[in-house]
């Protein structure tokens, strides 16, 4: 009987025994990057985005730790986020101190005010040759070469203005470009030779007559392009839209819409079609202007009957870029495609004398392979995003932010991304939180796609890597913006202790 007591008491008490471990087990606190981890979850899980796909991985710089992740290693439409190769991996090849040259040459002689022979613009891919980079003025480079010519006496060119683009291959638009966007600046065609971004930039000024034509003027005030007013002056606050539309494979611009009477100027910029020909009629009429008669024509190359020879041409005048580390800026800030587009065919150009995507990438793909990815299961058939045929993981691209975080270009690099709350694309975003210039991120923008890739720092000074991408979704894009933005807020508040 005593021991039927016996084995009774010792079952309790290894039942209490077991009741007030499990009670003392479920009382324990989750550590803070388990609880983050948990919360990362559950806005990734967000069931308005049932129906598409997130690409997330977050990484601490500190320890090398995963902090999160999702379809890491699968394949994503990246957008803008593509730029972070181009710009990563030119700064790694070329370095931050890389500066572009252009000249021109002739293969005349001078005499008595007179160049005898054709001027040849000698194009570098250089993507800097506009205002950005001038104060604004667009034809400053130009204007500084009629200056070199009048130094060296020149008021006549009995001869061609000829644009040699022979450095990129003749490709133009990007692989998997839409061909309705090749009126619009953001798809300006790409070549050896770019000018003021390959665009015109046109001012639609309103007049104080309903049923009169608004006022269409563009800079430069160049001939190469021609315009067909199609606007309509209409009531206060009526119906305003002003859409533009350039002929397929011509320079004819249609300006078309109702402008209602109490809005203000419109600025567009229209990309042009043959960079290098609008190159050269430009500078034909600014030298005109400046003083500097050309009896020939503005000429390609391509269709040129005079080839140049530069070991023994003369050099009139030149241009130096800004350094590629204020380039990156110009290209990761705004989101510029046509310099990002320029940037990776210079890598090709530099190391294989031929400016192209194929050329670009033999450069890029050894230095992402060293930052440990697969790039045989990547496809970059741009340099700035627009395709949707690029595909990227969002491993790959925090396997990028590591890299270069690890590298000897990183402070460059870091300075040209956009900041939160400050400038670029994300200066409207995550203002008045902890993630207010702190986070150093590249957005990127195409239909249906939304990324958000860089960096954040925490509460403990604790640096992460983080991209995320969202694709196919069908809500509207500030939704997918509004979970990124959350994301960096909750990264810039964490803290281990």
């Amino acid at each position: 009987m005593k021991i039927i007591v016996l084995s009774l008491a010792a079952v309790f008490f290894a039942a209490g025994c077991t009741t007030t471990s499990s009670t003392r087990e479920s009382a324990i606190p989750l550590l803070p990057v388990d609880r983050l981890h948990s919360e990362l979850a559950a806005k990734f899980d967000d069931p308005n985005f049932f129906n598409a796909n997130w690409g997330v991985v977050i990484q601490s710089l500190k320890t090398g730790e995963i902090i999160y992740e999702r379809n890491e290693n699968k394949s994503f439409m990246p957008a803008s986020n593509m730029k972070l190769f181009t710009t990563s991996s030119a700064l790694t090849s070329l370095s931050p101190d890389f500066h572009y040259y252009t000249m021109l040459a002739t293969n005349g002689t001078i005499s008595n005010g007179v160049l005898h022979g054709d001027v040849f613009l000698k194009g570098s891919g250089d993507p800097t040759i506009c205002g950005r980079f001038n104060g604004g003025n667009v034809l400053q480079t130009f204007d500084d070469w009629a200056d070199s010519l009048k130094a060296l006496g020149i008021k006549t060119i009995d001869g061609n203005l000829i644009g040699d683009d022979n450095c990129f291959d003749e490709d133009f638009y990007g692989d998997g470009w839409d061909a309705n966007y090749e009126t619009d600046w953001y798809a300006a065609q790409y070549g050896g030779i770019v000018f003021n971004d390959n665009c015109v930039d046109m001012t639609i000024t309103p007049s104080d007559s309903i049923g009169t034509q608004a006022s269409v003027t563009w800079n430069p005030a160049t001939k190469y392009i021609t315009v067909v007013n199609e606007t309509v002056m209409t009531p206060p606050d009526s119906n305003y839209y002003i859409a533009f539309y350039r002929e397929r494979g011509t320079n004819r611009v249609h300006v078309r819409g109702n402008f209602p009477v109490n809005k203000p100027v419109w600025h567009e910029s229209i990309a042009v079609d043959n960079p290098t020909l609008y190159a050269m009629t430009v500078l034909k009429e600014e030298f005109a202007l400046r003083g500097i008669q050309v009896n020939g024509a503005p000429q390609d190359i391509d269709s040129a009957s005079s080839k140049p020879n530069y070991t023994s041409a003369l050099r009139l005048a030149s241009y130096t870029s800004p350094a590629l580390s204020q380039i990156v800026k110009a290209i990761n800030k705004p989101s510029q495609n046509l310099y990002a587009e320029q940037l990776f065919r210079t890598m090709g150009m530099i190391y294989y004398g031929m400016g192209g995507m194929q050329t670009g990438r033999y450069v890029a793909n050894p230095i992402f392979t060293s930052w440990g990815m697969d790039t045989t299961r990547m496809k970059i058939v741009d340099g700035c995003g627009l395709s949707r045929l690029d595909l990227v993981s969002p491993a790959n691209i925090v396997a990028l932010l590591t890299g270069m975080y690890r590298g000897k270009y990183f402070q460059p690099f870091y300075e040209s991304l956009p900041i939160a709350g400050v400038d670029g694309s994300l200066r409207n975003r995550m203002k008045g939180t902890k993630a207010e210039n702190n986070v150093h991120a590249k957005t990127g923008f195409i239909g249906y796609v939304r990324s958000l890739s860089g960096y954040v720092t925490s509460l403990d000074g604790e640096m992460f890597a983080f991209s995320m991408m969202a694709n196919h979704y069908t809500v509207p894009t500030a939704m997918a913006e509004k979970i990124q933005n959350d994301v960096c807020m909750q990264l810039a508040n964490f803290s281990r202790k």
